[in-house]
């Protein structure tokens, strides 16, 4: 769950990013980061997939749990 989160990180950033150009109107720079944004998120789904086929939901649950609290500390 750590490598999803922190996939999922680097999405929201790259997305922020993007968002900022575009009203910057650095139109191809937020293109590149939607690209990047984008490939971040399917990574997280594919760990997110690969987990759920090797492990229980419960376990995969507690774990995503375990990563938000540290986060949060």
């Amino acid at each position: 769950m750590d490598e999803v989160v922190r996939q999922l990180r680097m999405a929201i950033h790259d997305a922020q990013v993007a968002f900022d150009c575009i009203g910057l109107g650095e139109i191809e720079r937020a293109h590149e980061c939607m690209i990047t944004a984008k490939a971040a998120m399917d990574a997280a789904e594919t760990v997110l997939r690969h987990g759920l086929e090797r492990f229980a939901l419960s376990d995969l649950a507690g774990e995503g749990a375990k990563v938000m609290a540290a986060m949060a500390d």
